[in-house]
């Protein structure tokens, strides 16, 4: 054996192949993390479009009644006063009577059946002069606090 020298020069560090793995690793994870993240937004969007389409639909069906049935157009206003963005409407339900009646009941039905958080006393439909129809759909989201809505104005004539 040989005694080390002063001036020998010094063994290479050991280790560093460990390091730059860990390192590897630590790059790699974060991306899978945000790739993740991605995934859950490209979801919630996902059912968002999936109910203002369900909205849509269910607000152009009532339309459609409304069109058959003008004769009676008044009887399906419904909580036609308040509302607007914050779907909180504070007027009573019309006495609605015969075919917009039984309309009514089925839209209602349909709306709080195929929307997360909705309820027929959020829902608003305003009969206004010139039979302008302003229809007001809402929901809440699956664990949000805040209201989604949906509003069409048209005229039946």
């Amino acid at each position: 054996m040989h005694p080390i020298h002063p001036c020998a020069p010094a063994r290479p560090q050991q280790g560093i192949m460990l390091i730059e793995a860990l390192i590897g690793i630590l790059i790699f994870s974060i991306g899978i993390l945000a790739m993740i993240g991605l995934q859950a937004v490209s979801i919630k969007s996902q059912a968002d479009a999936k109910y203002r389409s369900e909205a849509s639909y269910l607000a152009n069906q009532i339309i459609s009644n409304m069109w058959v049935d003008r004769a009676n157009l008044a009887t399906y206003q419904h909580r036609a006063t308040g509302g607007g963005a914050g779907c909180t409407p504070t007027g009573a339900d019309s006495p609605q009577a015969g075919t917009a009646g039984s309309n009514m009941a089925i839209w209602l039905a349909a709306v709080t059946a195929n929307l997360p958080g909705a309820a027929s006393d959020n829902q608003q439909i305003i009969v206004g002069a010139g039979n302008q129809v302003t229809v007001t759909v809402c929901w809440k989201g699956p664990q949000e606090t805040s209201w989604h809505n949906y509003l069409v104005t048209t005229f039946v004539n």
